[in-house]
């Protein structure tokens, strides 16, 4: 699902699924970071949105979310609030930074996919 998003009858951004690249779930505030690239550019944090459970998030207030989980294969919602996009080709880099409490180091995880926006 890659979508316009619209928010009061107005497109504000776009929005897609993605999934969480870690084999189980993690607490909201184990989430470091998520990156958007659109078509090369990389969208600013703050335009970001995390959505699930009926909840949507800003990436700086995740970080002290402890009652909201992002589990294992669930597709969240992320919002980009950029104005919105022209129909067509775009190709999506979803990169997700996440705390795990054993390892060593901040894995960062992502993927690129070529979408289409329907008209």
């Amino acid at each position: 699902q890659f979508e316009n998003f619209v928010e009061g009858g107005e497109v504000k951004g776009f929005a897609f699924l993605g999934r969480l690249p870690y084999y189980r779930g993690l607490g909201l505030s184990m989430i470091e970071d998520i990156q958007v690239t659109l078509d090369g550019a990389v969208q600013p944090r703050e335009s970001v949105r995390f959505s699930a459970h009926g909840n949507t998030y800003t990436l700086d207030e995740m970080e002290t979310v402890y009652d909201d989980r992002w589990n294992f294969g669930e597709k969240a919602r992320i919002i980009v609030l950029n104005g919105g996009l022209s129909a067509g080709d775009h190709q999506i880099t979803f990169a997700v930074r996440y705390r795990v409490s054993y390892l060593p180091f901040v894995p960062t995880t992502k993927d690129t996919k070529d979408l289409a926006l329907a008209a």
